[in-house]
């Protein structure tokens, strides 16, 4: 789905995995629909497929519509962003007790996007985490190791009613 965005770099007939997660479809991706943590009118957010060692379990946090970038990201939409990240952050916090949070963005190939929709990442953080400094470490996870991540914020927000 090509974005309108004087910015896309979005080809000609791509198949947004973002849209896909978003319709509860996981044809071809990696990510499955047990992954999603929440999902509200403007936002849905889930475990994130690749992980990096020592920050296990992050989350991301997408626009329902498909939005390619921060360029073309409506002030509404972003709030509504911002709002759910700030959420996510407050639950990794009571749910993983971890030393803090941090969010991470990319928008263009030169910037590191590699998903042609707006997403956020919300990390988990520990001292000496090295999040930043090892992002070769990168991998691909299973749906059976992500499940205990999503279980667990997904009662989170059940128990502690914090989405609105």
């Amino acid at each position: 789905m090509p974005s309108s965005t004087p910015y896309s770099h979005a080809p000609e007939d791509y198949q947004c995995a973002m849209c896909k997660i978003v319709a509860h479809d996981s044809t071809g991706i990696y990510t499955q629909p047990q992954d999603i943590i929440f999902q509200m009118d403007v936002v849905t957010a889930f475990i994130g497929s690749h992980w990096w060692p020592r920050n296990k379990g992050h989350v991301i946090v997408i626009p329902n519509a498909h939005i390619e970038n921060l360029y073309a990201m409506p002030f509404e939409t972003g709030g509504h962003i911002l709002a759910a990240a700030r959420q996510v952050a407050l639950a990794l916090k009571a749910v993983y007790q971890c030393d803090g949070t941090s969010t991470r963005q990319h928008n263009e190939p030169a910037g590191y996007q590699e998903v042609f929709h707006y997403h956020l990442h919300v990390f988990p953080r520990y001292v000496g985490d090295e999040l930043y400094i090892s992002t070769y470490d990168r991998y691909l996870t299973t749906p059976e190791e992500r499940l205990p991540y999503a279980e667990k914020l997904r009662h989170y927000f059940v128990t502690e009613g914090n989405l609105s």
